[in-house]
């Protein structure tokens, strides 16, 4: 699944144009490196996001195209933020 889909299937990102914006302006690392929105993500990636001040650090934990609102956590797990 791609990088700025899967940010909005896990609701880290509401939206998809804001989770590619994201990625374009190099908020976004997966596993240490800047990632763009085309990256295959992977479970066991760590994908550290940057929201202002913030910074998010979650370990990909499942994959799913399609997920409820309640479950979408359950794709990650908080390691820092």
């Amino acid at each position: 699944m791609r990088l700025d889909k899967y940010l909005k299937v896990s609701r880290i990102i509401k939206r998809r144009t804001v989770a590619n914006d994201a990625c374009d302006a190099d908020h976004v690392t997966v596993n240490g490196r800047r990632a763009k929105a085309s990256y295959d993500v992977k479970e066991g990636d760590v994908l550290e996001i940057t929201f202002g001040e913030k910074t998010l650090r979650v370990r990909v934990v499942d994959v799913k195209e399609h997920i409820g609102k309640a479950e979408a956590s359950s794709m990650y797990e908080v390691l820092e933020g």
